[in-house]
């Protein structure tokens, strides 16, 4: 799986644990809608680590916590 791919479904998969809305999150962590669509859409093939270091921190996360998922085991990069 793409690395881009698995981050994807990672912050999909939170935002449904936590029953959450695209919308509301990035509220919640002052980032554009649109950065958010683009990362969960795959259009963004270089996603910043402070990003997802903002995105783990509305989840409540570390990034540590966030990359300890099975998803990231067998990633590629392009």
């Amino acid at each position: 799986m793409k690395l881009q791919k698995a981050v994807a479904l990672k912050i999909t998969n939170l935002l449904i644990d936590h029953n959450l809305t695209r919308y509301k999150l990035c509220q919640k962590i002052l980032l554009p809608e649109q950065t958010l669509k683009n990362i969960i859409d795959e259009r963004n093939k270089d996603i910043k680590l402070s990003t997802i270091a903002k995105i783990a921190e509305g989840f409540g996360l570390t990034l540590e916590q966030f990359f300890a998922d099975k998803i990231f085991e067998n990633y590629e990069c392009e």
